[in-house]
């Protein structure tokens, strides 16, 4: 059986790492080495908006020596990753040229829900452990430099995620800047979490109880799977075990924290901010339980490369949280759930019947989907400007999974839904959107103004749909019995658009009438 050998690389805020895997498919996915270098690239980020040269050659020194170190483990495949610090760096695109130029490393940069949808498969690679916790109210705290993340998961179903602008890094950024004492710290940081905390309880707590907290972060995570500070080091603790260790390093200095658990001084002061920050989350949300399960980002993007190359079979259904998502920002903009189900029953119909027509696969299909369910959540805001309306509140709301370009995309879709489409030229004016990106965007909208057209009366009056393609005339049939003049008589302005886009003519046959 072959066995690749991979490396992942993890650009963040206050650290480099590398984990070397071995990958194959009898023996999944097994870590053989760990390389991590501190630079605090969001030091600067964080307080001037852009990284200083030095901090440039420091980074690519280290790149370079983890070029050497791939080379020796005659790595075949390497994905490298850029969070918070690049991201939010003014001269990101100038700094990864650099990079590349330098060390020859090729540097992506994740958006905030690319990165923690990796960090999300990470702990989903455990497994058993992570399908059985997610059974009850359980919150994901991914602790970076930058920022945190909280998923909510309910019943097996990620039901939301909400990002927090309170990193470790950047937290520890202000509160040097309020020259706030050390044994202040506790208090100011509960101070913060509870404030940002309230909205989302408010939103998503209302009727649920959190009994578990499951931990990313770079320090704790590791802390409480050592058998040297806790007996058992399951990575298991309940909320109390844990406040009982905090108590127990409080009142510690950093020095002495350093020493007790084989840090330097800076990332003992970063492991401090993050105790306290998950101290303050367990208080606020009630939880009962925590669990580390250890992995970083790294673990994720060895688990996303071993699943996009066939090498596992993955036990959880990513694409059914991301499509959770969707449900739960249409649910919170009272869109009709009936419609939205109708408009996607019937837009995958048309979708599947012209496969050899728009030659899109699984993942556009899915994109069609999120348009499907997010078609109407602009009325929330206005019945005039539904297409405007839904398509900021598309791009303002972080959806898990999604890239940017993504994302973007799918705000479109909706958006051109209902008004009039822009072509190239003027779409691609103020956003990245590629050659490709807008043939699908004409290709999705012209699939769901058929289908939103076919459900004009917002009556589901088509419930039983079949699709056939015959040369050049797509024929839709159905047995319903309503009357469903009005749809038949609006929907030549609906396939107007669909006859320009794949040449095809749309025809809907009713097999029987009343």
């Amino acid at each position: 059986m072959a066995v690749r050998t991979f490396a992942a690389i993890d650009v963040g805020s206050y650290e480099l790492a590398m984990k070397i895997f071995e990958i194959s498919k009898r023996n999944g996915i097994r870590e053989i080495d760990l390389i991590r270098r501190g630079i605090e690239l969001g030091t600067d980020t964080y307080n001037t908006g852009k990284i200083r040269n030095e901090r440039v050659d420091e980074l690519c020194g280290v790149l370079k020596e983890f070029a050497e170190i791939m080379d020796s483990y005659g790595v075949e495949a390497y994905k490298a990753y850029g969070t918070s610090a690049i991201r939010e760096t003014e001269n990101t695109i100038i700094i990864l040229d650099q990079i590349r130029n330098r060390t020859g490393i090729q540097i992506e940069v994740l958006n905030n829900s690319e990165q923690r949808f990796l960090d999300y498969k990470s702990i989903a690679s455990k497994g058993e452990g992570f399908l059985q916790i997610i059974e009850k109210g359980t919150i994901i705290i991914d602790i970076g430099g930058g920022s945190i993340q909280l998923s909510l998961f309910d019943k097996d179903t990620l039901i939301a995620t909400q990002n927090i602008r309170l990193g470790v890094l950047r937290m520890r950024e202000r509160l040097q800047k309020l020259a706030a004492r050390t044994n202040h710290y506790e208090e100011l940081i509960g101070d913060m979490v509870s404030a940002q905390l309230q909205m989302f309880k408010k939103m998503y707590l209302r009727e649920r109880e959190i009994k578990n907290i499951i931990i990313v972060d770079d320090y704790v995570s590791n802390i409480i799977q050592r058998k040297d500070i806790f007996k058992e080091a399951t990575g298991y603790l309940t909320t109390e075990e844990f406040m009982r260790f905090v108590e127990g390093i409080k009142r510690k200095g950093t020095n002495e924290i350093a020493q007790k658990f084989g840090l330097s001084e800076e990332n003992a002061s970063l492991m401090f901010h993050s105790v306290f920050l998950i101290k303050s989350i367990a208080e606020v949300l009630e939880a009962e339980l925590l669990w580390a399960p250890g992995v970083s980002l790294c673990d994720g993007i060895a688990y996303e490369y071993a699943e996009n190359n066939r090498l596992i079979t993955p036990e959880h259904d990513f694409e059914k949280d991301i499509l959770a998502c969707a449900l739960n920002i249409s649910k919170r903009y009272m869109v009709s759930k009936k419609r939205s189900e109708t408009i996607e029953y019937i837009s995958l119909v048309i979708f599947d019947a012209m496969k050899k027509i728009h030659g899109l696969g699984k993942r556009e299909r899915l994109l069609l989907q999120l348009a499907a369910q997010l078609n109407d959540c602009g009325r929330y805001i206005s019945l005039v400007n539904v297409g405007e309306s839904s398509y900021n509140i598309i791009k303002a709301t972080e959806i898990m999974g999604l890239s940017h370009q993504e994302q973007e995309m799918v705000a479109n879709i909706v958006k051109f839904n209902r008004m009039e489409f822009s072509y190239y030229q003027d779409l691609t004016r103020e956003n990245t959107l590629d050659k490709n990106n807008y043939l699908t965007i004409a290709k999705l909208t012209a699939i769901l103004r058929v289908a939103t057209g076919m459900d004009r009366s917002h009556k589901q009056k088509f419930k039983d749909v079949q699709a056939r393609l015959h040369e050049r005339e797509l024929i839709l049939s159905t047995d319903t019995l309503e009357d469903i003049t009005l749809e038949k008589g609006l929907l030549t302005a609906k396939t107007r658009f669909f006859e320009e886009v794949f040449s095809v003519k749309v025809f809907i046959r009713q097999k029987r009438r009343l």
